[in-house]
């Protein structure tokens, strides 16, 4: 009797584990249709032998666990389903999500840990949409990198998390708080990343990398959903950015930029960043300048798309920002077309947190609609994006010794892409999250 209460108690204690808890040393996998490699090569019939997270190969055919001599396999049958890497979002914020609805001054009464639990429902919706690695383009430094941390452990479920914390911005720019009294804005502003001058400049980005960043992301231009009249232009001085990049870079960081003005474009572009987010005012000088430096632009057509409905449909929308999202949002589809005409390296980002976590393969659909063929949005979000994270040793492809971030759809996404909108199945670094057959 004690020892059938002590089997009972031990199968219990399987089922409660969480998926990281669970992995086999080997998995089976597979696959009708297949995106392979480097190069996104469409393949029929496929088997990916996955062990310790990693794939190990990848054969033709359907060979039984007994013929690949690995008989005690975890094997996953997705014969009817089209196979793809996981997908990469690079620009999220996953510490907030915006809601036209609630209380704007509701921040006020909450604490960081407030945020912090809000996230773990954003971070079960990304990774169920297929997205097994985000970059967190500016967040509270005590809420994302705990978060990301805790993504790791498996104490929650989630993307993995490439994080710039605090954006290095100029004091009363993008990055800084708008709208609230001084003695407001000086008790709940972090300094962390506010910063005048070259000199101090060089301090933020070595502040906000002593805690935790993985990226740099400055605020090189005025936003459109920051409470200030300020409009769309270079905020950050020539010799600032120039003081961010050399600095960043010496300490083994990349660069992005949120920039919408063209001046503030170029610049960026000039003081050597690695990607531009947004990119709203692109001109032929901005080709030039991408293709010389080979830097990536994230064009967030979603957030432009997201701010663009919401403008009317929200009374309680500022006015300083309503007059932005009107000027800015119908400018982004001819700058991405422009781009897309340029051959600019072009990775693939929604804003998440302007629109709504868990919806990020809406973005698949405008980049198709304004030009992109279906693979190059697929590309965008896995090989080009791991690319620009610096990733591409282990992400962003289906390869003997990549990890394994898998997911699999019903359909080809080659054919049409909102397929994407609907995944069935997710395995991030071997482990299974979602599993819908």
């Amino acid at each position: 009797m004690k020892q059938k209460l002590l089997t009972t108690l031990a199968t219990l204690s399987l089922t409660l584990l969480s998926p990281q808890s669970i992995a086999t040393d080997t998995t089976v996998i597979y696959a009708g249709s297949v995106l392979l490699g480097a190069k996104q090569t469409l393949e029929k019939q496929r088997t990916i032998i996955i062990k310790d997270n990693i794939i190990t190969d990848i054969v033709k055919g359907f060979p039984s666990v007994v013929e690949l001599k690995l008989p005690d396999a975890h094997v996953f049958d997705l014969k009817n389903q089209f196979v793809l890497p996981g997908l990469i979002d690079m620009h999220v914020h996953v510490t907030f999500e915006r809601d036209a609805t609630v209380n704007p001054h509701q921040w006020l009464t909450e604490y960081e840990a407030d945020n912090a639990l809000r996230s773990i429902k954003y971070l079960k919706r990304s990774l169920d949409a297929g997205f097994t690695s985000v970059r967190d383009l500016g967040g509270n430094y005590k809420v994302i990198f705990p978060l990301k941390r805790a993504v790791e452990r498996g104490d929650i479920t989630g993307p993995r998390i490439f994080a710039a914390g605090n954006a290095i911005t100029a004091t009363g720019g993008h990055g800084d708080l708008h709208g609230y009294r001084k003695e407001v804005s000086d008790v709940m502003t972090s300094s962390l990343g506010v910063c005048n001058g070259a000199d101090d400049c060089r301090r933020a980005v070595r502040n906000v990398i002593k805690n935790g960043a993985d990226v740099i992301k400055i605020t090189a231009t005025g936003g459109v959903l920051s409470n200030t009249a300020a409009g769309v232009n270079q905020q950050l001085s020539d010799d600032e950015l120039a003081a961010i990049v050399d600095t960043a870079h010496h300490l083994g960081r990349k660069v992005t930029a949120h920039a919408h003005g063209t001046q503030g474009i170029n610049a960026a572009l000039k003081a050597g960043v690695d990607s531009i987010e947004h990119g709203s005012y692109l001109t032929k000088e901005s080709m030039e300048l991408f293709n010389k430096t080979n830097a990536y632009l994230v064009p967030t057509l979603l957030a432009g798309a997201t701010v663009s409905k919401e403008v009317l449909s929200n009374p309680n929308m500022p006015t300083a920002i309503a007059d932005k999202v009107r000027e800015v949002a119908p400018k982004m589809e001819a700058s991405f077309k422009l781009a897309l005409k340029n051959k600019v390296n072009i990775a693939f980002g929604t804003d998440s947190g302007v629109s709504r976590h868990g919806l990020n393969a809406d973005e698949f659909v405008l980049l198709v609609k304004y030009g992109m063929s279906e693979k190059q949005a697929i590309m965008s979000a896995t090989v080009d994006a791991a690319k620009l994270l610096g990733q591409q040793d282990r992400l962003g492809q289906l390869s003997v010794g990549k990890q394994a971030d898998i997911i699999s759809v019903n359909g080809s996404p080659l054919d049409d892409i909102t397929t994407l909108k609907n995944v069935q199945f997710v395995m991030k670094a071997g482990n299974v999250y979602k599993n819908q057959l």
